[in-house]
């Protein structure tokens, strides 16, 4: 009857681990997806008013992105790792694509489209303008007149428009090499008057963000205000603000919405005080929008302000670049490292160092594994001596089990005893998993926020390690016409995960609780079930540390042989000992 209550105390804790798991993973632990992202769906965007009143879009009906972009002049960007337009009618970048990026795996995918313009579906765009009183500003339908027909690294343009009043407004728009444009937006007034106006930038964005947010990745709006980085923002309480807005007033600093690896971001002069902050105009329309002090010209002379606008890939070291070089406070908060920054992100500098020695990040991820497990030999010496120690007296532990069945404190006491007198501590076992905990879920971090893991291969059929396991057992790997759910998609990496844990357990001691071998014995097909959804590069990760244990345990366990105990003479003298 005890082993009857057992096996079934162990198949309800086992099931309550594996479904429970499920229930709240998604939550705290979102599992990598394929690395399929497109930015579609919505509707037209309406232009906010930010500080002042610049007048809005006029409503249109939804178009195709082709039909919107033949409706109005446009000048070429061109940049090693940008291509699109911008749009004359309202000095808008409104329309990007990033060269470097694909949205699949396919040879064939066409390039991450960031930027859409306003009238076609998931409309994005950056605007920059004036507002103020006695200004005629340029508003949305405004169109402009360029110097120059394309924007390169090398050929800044200039974009200019007269009001009737003789007050001229330019933006010189220029691009580096990477996804850092620099705006100068002059006013030069040849009026009869002084006036006063006020510089502003904006993002405008339809709908939110295809990647979702949660505890361990942020996503949606993001922003950086007097050096403290806000990932309480959400499109929720973007919502919720309506109109009005939520306001930050700061000196410098940053805002823009980012998805897991990509991110638009105003970017003022750090030295200058700025009013910042998120509205949404209609329902699921958002803009991020910033506007700085109201600049008072006298006739005849000219103000001019400089702000830079981000659009691109967060890359780890760009965005470190931008942060050291051009003091763009807090820049590399943009990816969401969470609490193990200071650990998360000397891994990522490994990886990343032995990926340029070897050229694979799988690899890579393999020799990290190897100097994780060097760096941690001392430690899993001592488990796996106390762990041989173990086994070394199991045959009194059976024998003690035996005489004492019957008496379940007397038993614990005896086995206390045992151990202080064998120098054998039997939770040794559990410190090195304790101490890789931290670098596990280091790993995990660092392959589901950082761009320079997506879409990379390992060999064979794993072609994106950010990604599961594409192979399904339950589907015969393909031949069959069905995906199964995350749930069941166990892959052939899972399948290696369980058998590999399953090896490992078998060469620990046997537990004495009878539920606790059951559990043991249930639990690396258990963690197949959970980890099959996760990147294929952290099953990689765990496959290769579980199989350089195995290969520890095994060469420790020749060193420490164990005991050979007739069995017939332990129940004989177990039998004695009772009989006494």
């Amino acid at each position: 009857m005890d082993n009857q209550r057992n096996l079934i105390l162990a198949i309800v804790l086992s099931a309550l681990v594996l479904f429970g798991w499920q229930a709240i993973s998604n939550r705290f632990f979102p599992v990598a997806k394929p690395a399929v992202t497109r930015i579609e769906g919505g509707k037209e965007t309406v232009l906010p008013q930010p500080g002042a009143d610049p007048a809005a879009d006029t409503a249109k009906a939804i178009r195709s992105r082709a039909l919107v972009l033949r409706e109005t002049p446009r000048i070429v960007i061109d940049t090693p790792k940008l291509a699109g337009t911008i749009n004359l009618k309202g000095a808008r970048i409104d329309d990007l694509v990033l060269k470097a990026y694909r949205e699949t795996v396919a040879r064939n995918s066409p390039p991450i489209r960031l930027l859409s313009p306003a009238g076609s579906p998931a409309s994005y765009y950056a605007g920059f303008g004036w507002t103020g009183d006695g200004v005629d500003a340029p508003g949305p339908n405004t169109v402009w007149t360029a110097t120059g027909g394309k924007l390169t690294p090398q050929t800044p343009v200039t974009l200019s428009w007269v009001n009737s009043r003789g007050q001229r407004f330019e933006t010189v728009i220029a691009v580096d090499g990477d996804y850092l444009f620099t705006i100068t937006q002059k006013l030069i007034n040849g009026g009869t008057g002084a006036v006063a106006a006020r510089p502003y930038g904006l993002v405008s964005k339809d709908g939110v963000s295809k990647d979702p947010s949660s505890w361990t990745l942020h996503t949606g709006p993001i922003g950086v205000f007097n050096d403290a980085a806000n990932y309480d923002l959400s499109f929720a309480k973007i919502d919720e603000a309506g109109q009005a807005g939520t306001r930050f007033a700061s000196t410098g600093g940053w805002l823009g919405f980012g998805d897991k690896y990509w991110l638009t971001a105003l970017i003022p002069d750090a030295k200058a005080p700025i009013d910042a902050g998120f509205l949404s105009t209609a329902p699921q329309v958002y803009q991020a929008v910033q506007s700085g002090r109201p600049l008072v010209i006298a006739s005849g002379k000219a103000g001019a302000v400089t702000q830079r606008f981000f659009a691109g890939a967060k890359e780890v070291t760009l965005l470190d670049r931008y942060e050291n070089e051009l003091g763009v406070p807090m820049f590399s908060r943009a990816i969401d490292w969470g609490w193990f920054r200071v650990l998360e992100k000397p891994i990522f500098w490994v990886l990343d160092q032995v990926f340029r020695l070897v050229g694979n990040f799988g690899v890579a991820i393999i020799i990290l594994t190897f100097m994780v497990r060097g760096l941690m030999f001392p430690i899993a010496q001592k488990q796996f001596r106390s762990m041989a120690g173990m086994r070394r007296v199991q045959p009194k532990m059976k024998e003690l089990q035996e005489r004492h069945k019957d008496d379940k404190p007397r038993l614990q006491q005896e086995l206390l005893k045992l151990y202080q007198e064998e120098k054998v501590n039997p939770l040794a076992g559990c410190l090195p998993i304790l101490v890789q905990i931290p670098v596990f879920y280091a790993l995990y971090k660092v392959l589901m926020v950082t761009i320079e893991m997506r879409h990379q291969p390992f060999i064979l059929w794993i072609r994106d390690l950010s990604a599961p396991d594409p192979l399904h057992i339950l589907n015969l790997f393909g031949l069959l016409d069905f995906t199964p759910p995350s749930f069941l998609g166990i892959g052939v990496l899972a399948l290696l995960l369980g058998i590999s844990m399953w090896l490992q357990f078998k060469l620990n001691p046997t537990p004495m609780d009878e539920a606790q071998k059951q559990i043991f014995a249930l639990m690396p097909w258990i963690m197949m079930f959970i980890m099959a959804p996760f990147a294929a590069g952290l099953l990689i990760y765990w496959i290769t540390s579980n199989f350089l244990t195995i290969a520890q345990q095994a060469w420790l366990y020749r060193q420490y042989p164990v005991p050979e105990t007739p069995a017939s003479a332990t129940v004989i003298d177990a039998k004695t000992a009772k009989k006494k």
